[in-house]
């Protein structure tokens, strides 16, 4: 997976986990404050990624990245995910825990971490 796209998908995941608004995600592998925000409301997300002017939204199963123009699949369960890139051919998966979501890129064999900020 693309680092911008494990950004998206853990915001994403989190919004529809716990219903707040996402107004950053900080990626602890570059050490960056990302300018990434979502939101899900009745089902359905909004999201804008400022640092590559691109919009993604979805369902609570699949998100669409308009600024690479691909879908990646959602499946969540409690406070885990897992999904599938289509990008990039990779599957991945998360857990959360409060504001901390950590994704296994199963591609890159590795883990990464994002501390999601909620308004």
């Amino acid at each position: 997976m693309l680092p911008h796209t494990r950004a998206m998908v853990a915001a994403a995941a989190h919004a529809f986990m716990f219903g707040k608004t996402i107004v950053g995600v900080h990626d602890h592998g570059s050490g960056r404050d990302l300018r990434i925000a979502a939101e899900a409301r009745e089902g359905r997300l909004q999201g804008f990624d400022g640092d590559r002017s691109a919009k993604f939204d979805g369902t609570p199963f699949e998100i669409y990245d308009s600024g690479d123009g691909a879908h990646v699949s959602l499946a969540i369960d409690g406070l885990e995910a897992r999904g599938y890139d289509r990008n990039s051919s990779s599957y991945y998966s998360l857990s959360v825990t409060d504001r901390i979501v950590q994704l296994y890129d199963h591609a890159e064999e590795s883990w990464f971490a994002f501390t999601i900020q909620v308004a």
